[in-house]
């Protein structure tokens, strides 16, 4: 009765730190650079657990992020999201807004004339992207 009440117990706990182990492997950034590095290429790649990793979380960027995946990149065909994960980013312009927010604008080599702005902003420590000011 011991063995499998240990048993049970040892499987229960390998199975929550397997189930935890999602955003627990993605790094934090350490400048608003990598932030929206990170968040550029998880979008790009169709890494959507990622990308929300690096997103600013509250309700209007939720849904703005939903909202994307659900009317744009779920919608592309296989070619065009293969496309989009074997571009570059490029980014064209990096500014500093102030001591926590970053403008960072960008194009890919896949849709280089279609170019991107992302504000990045420093929320207690963490470098995340909002989402709420892109366009």
């Amino acid at each position: 009765m011991k063995r499998l009440f240990l048993s049970l117990l040892i499987g229960g706990a390998l199975l929550a730190m397997t189930a935890c182990s999602g955003e627990a492997s993605f790094k934090k950034a350490e400048d608003a650079q990598d932030a929206g590095r990170e968040f550029i290429r998880a979008s790009l790649d169709g890494n959507m657990k990622k990308a929300e990793f690096y997103l600013l979380k509250d309700s209007t960027n939720t849904m703005l992020f939903n909202k994307w995946k659900n009317d744009f990149y779920n919608k592309l065909s296989t070619e065009e999201r293969m496309n989009y994960q074997q571009a570059n980013i490029l980014p064209t312009e990096i500014v500093n807004v102030n001591d926590s927010t970053v403008s960072f604008s960008y194009t890919n080599t896949y849709k280089n004339k279609d170019t991107t702005t992302v504000r990045i902003v420093r929320v207690n420590g963490e470098w995340l992207v909002d989402f709420k000011d892109v366009h």
